[in-house]
């Protein structure tokens, strides 16, 4: 499979520190097959669709059953998953090949149609997603690919515009394969496979990429700290979605990025420079985001692009202080992260004379409400691609101006070369910051409580690799 060239000096640094990151010194000896690994899981409960599976804690767990053609072992190398070969036939056309004989469970062997409706779900209206910013440079943006297949294991996707990016962003998580089920939910293909009971994943020996070292994994669902004292007593072996300091495991890329979404002709046109004035993000990220977070002051994350700091003018409560309607500021129930930063808002637009009405909603009400406008602020989060290009894309869709991809994303992909086109974006998301209805907050990564006799290595979205993961010394 070929990938996209080297994305810039970035990369060389990144990788360095992603291998210090996941290669322990005290991991130098692989371990053996067998065992089981007892994870706690925080999340309220585990995601059954691509797209709604994007918080790093739901990403790991989703990917244990779920993969995609492909995923990234570097920002810059593809591992074949699900398809075997995905090759360049044209300047802008790319062949896949999918992996033979595989079977997904209650659904029969492996389809290049259920690619296609897998990823058609991105574009459907009650689906619509801002993932399908991913597949914008295909012709017929991603909504027409039943036209693309070849066989029932063959797709030729093409461009419609120079996007060499292309393959990385068919491995991103949101893209992975799952096939509707009667009775309603999904299943796929992964390196563990649901049984009867619905807390543990067994082994799935006819996974593309062979067998994982482990047998099985145990999921136990806890609240945050009930997870953490779980592990203290060595009832679990790892925390996954909340971490204590002492047994800290993060990822190095900060690639889960929120934004303050909102409607201008809602909040009025004075509201990004009040918000500017009045909400300091690198205090916000410190005291009220989650562990493993980075301000953000740009568009895209400070693994993308460097960040400079806004100075705009703390406004005068007295001067702003004005009287309009409530504004309701919507936020995912299912982090509860984003109540207290939605809290924070809330508090500190206040003396500005905003009143703001704070409405938790599930992940699937938020997307909607996003899909169909209707909201008036939004804390949205979402996982970027660790290419630059691919972001830029997604940070577009959230602010849902589509129409722009089209005018901005082929002068992006006409850059041949990786290193100019990342500077390409940064000059285009420095241009577009205040264009876009769009306020960058903070971004974080995966972060992981575990016991230290485990081996847990990430992969280039950041995201842990639980098919990879074993025992130390055992």
């Amino acid at each position: 499979m070929k990938g996209p060239k080297q994305v810039g000096p970035f990369w060389a640094i990144a990788a360095f520190v992603h291998f210090l990151c996941v290669h322990p010194a005290d991991a130098a000896e692989r371990g053996n097959y067998g065992g089981t690994l007892r994870i706690a899981f925080t999340g309220p409960e585990a995601q059954a669709e691509p797209s709604l599976a994007d918080a790093p804690a739901d990403a790991a767990l989703f990917q244990t059953s779920f993969q995609g053609l492909c995923r990234l072992q570097s920002a810059d190398k593809l591992q074949p998953v699900l398809a075997t070969e995905m090759e360049q036939t044209g300047a802008r056309t790319w062949r896949i090949s999918l992996v033979e004989g595989a079977r997904i469970r209650s659904a029969g062997g492996l389809t290049a149609r259920h690619v296609a409706q897998s990823w058609a779900r991105l574009s459907q209206q009650g689906t619509l997603s801002p993932y399908r910013a991913l597949l914008y440079p295909l012709r017929g943006e991603g909504r027409q690919l039943e036209g693309a297949i070849l066989s029932s294991s063959m797709i030729e996707l093409s461009t419609a515009f120079a996007w060499p990016d292309l393959p990385a962003s068919l491995c991103h998580p949101a893209l992975a394969i799952a096939v509707p089920i009667a009775g309603g939910g999904a299943v796929g293909l992964g390196p563990f496979t649901a049984t009867s009971r619905g807390d543990v994943l067994e082994e799935n020996l006819s996974f593309p990429l062979g067998r994982p070292y482990l047998d099985r994994l145990k999921i136990v669902f806890a609240n945050g700290r009930r997870a953490l004292r779980l592990l203290s007593l060595a009832q679990v072996d790892l925390v996954l979605g909340e971490a204590e300091k002492t047994n800290l495991i993060r990822s190095p890329l900060e690639l889960y990025a929120t934004y303050l979404a909102f409607k201008a002709e809602r909040t009025g046109a004075d509201f990004r420079g009040d918000f500017e004035g009045a909400v300091d993000r690198a205090q916000l990220t410190q005291f009220f985001a989650p562990t493993a977070s980075v301000p953000m002051f740009n568009l895209l994350p400070p693994a993308l692009m460097p960040q400079s700091a806004t100075t705009a003018t703390r406004a005068s409560a007295a001067s702003k202080r004005r009287a309009a309607p409530p504004l309701t500021l919507l936020y995912d129930q299912a982090l509860p992260e984003q109540r207290l930063v939605a809290e924070r808002i809330q508090v500190r637009l206040h003396d500005l004379g905003y009143r703001i009405v704070l409405k938790p909603v599930s992940r699937s009400e938020l997307r909607k409400r996003w899909a169909l406008g209707q909201f008036d602020l939004m804390l949205h989060a979402v996982l970027m691609p660790p290419l630059p290009a691919p972001a830029l894309a997604l940070a577009i869709e959230l602010a849902g101006k589509h129409e722009l991809l089209a005018s901005e994303l082929p002068r992006i992909g006409a850059e041949a070369e990786a290193a100019v086109r990342e500077l390409k974006v940064r000059e285009r998301a420095l241009a577009l910051a205040a264009q876009l209805p769009l306020i960058p907050l903070y971004a974080q990564s995966a972060v992981l409580s575990a016991s230290p006799r485990w081996y847990l290595p990430f992969d280039g979205q950041g995201l842990p690799r639980f098919d990879d993961a074993y025992a130390v010394g055992e």
